[in-house]
């Protein structure tokens, strides 16, 4: 078997492109190795490990029990694949929400072990704005996130959309413009109306990358697994799906049990020889 050739080197997108971005912005957001060596080769321009792995690789039934830890893991595996795409880490629950001090601590350690590019983390509350200030002074690029924020989403109601009545909107364009003056250099909006999203991305100077948040944001993002039909269940409404790449794992895992209990795999094709009277002098 061929060892898989490398993709063609290719040049990483830099923080001033990404802040001011000439045409929409393409991020993916994956977990490993595979995905993100994919991603790179597809030519997007940032790959983000979320800590939805929480939901899609390790199955837990929200994002709140990943772990600084869970997130370096594969932060690492996604920096081996995708060497030359600008890469966002996201912060987990818990460790940028007991002080500017931990949130440090916490993004040096997603820096420094995994060689990522960014961190991301989600809110605008005033203890939020500290940290991205204060990450932002220290070098470290933040990306910021409104509107529907899964780790604290219980608090917002459930997984529903936000910035709907008067309140919820001001608070979502506020929140935004509040974490462009605090530093960010982007900011993930998430499940917002779309009239919302442009109206947030016609006021801000940096970028705007939205997830169920209308086309005129100033990039998109989707999941890898819910893009190649990875994902059970149904298609979401903030995610299209251009392949069904699970039902074909499926086929295929089917497929070789199949091959395995009829004895047809492995074939001649698959197995090795040896010469007669080697084998004979076992005999």
């Amino acid at each position: 078997m061929q060892p898989e050739s490398a993709p063609a080197a290719r040049v990483k997108r830099s923080l001033p492109e990404l802040t001011h971005p000439a045409a929409p912005l393409v991020m993916v957001t994956a977990y490993d190795y595979p995905g993100a060596r994919h991603a790179e080769a597809a030519g997007v321009d940032l790959i983000l490990v979320g800590d939805s792995l929480g939901n899609v690789v390790l199955g837990y039934d929200s994002t709140a029990p990943v772990t600084l830890a869970d997130m370096i893991h594969h932060g690492k595996a996604a920096r081996r694949g995708a060497p030359n795409t600008f890469l966002v880490v996201d912060l987990p629950f818990g460790t940028y929400h007991t002080g500017v001090t931990d949130a440090m601590r916490s993004a040096v350690r997603v820096i420094q072990d995994t060689g990522a590019d960014a961190v991301k983390m989600e809110g605008s509350t005033p203890e939020v704005l500290d940290v991205v200030r204060v990450l932002s002074r220290n070098g470290i690029p933040v990306m910021g996130h409104v509107g529907l924020m899964p780790q604290t989403a219980a608090a917002q109601g459930g997984l529903r959309v936000q910035g709907k009545d008067d309140d919820s909107a001001r608070r979502t364009l506020e929140g935004a413009l509040a974490l462009q003056e605090a530093g960010a250099f982007a900011v993930v909006l998430e499940a917002i109306p779309a009239r919302l999203a442009r109206l947030i991305s016609e006021r801000l100077d940096i970028a705007t990358i939205g997830i169920g948040a209308g086309v005129h944001c100033d990039g998109q993002v989707l999941v890898y697994h819910d893009l190649l039909g990875l994902y059970e269940g149904e298609e979401k409404k903030i995610a299209k799906r251009y392949a069904d790449l699970g039902r074909e794992s499926r086929e295929a895992i089917a497929r070789y049990a199949a091959e395995v209990r009829a004895r047809e795999f492995p074939s001649k094709e698959h197995s090795f020889v040896m010469k007669d009277e080697v084998l004979d002098k076992l005999y």
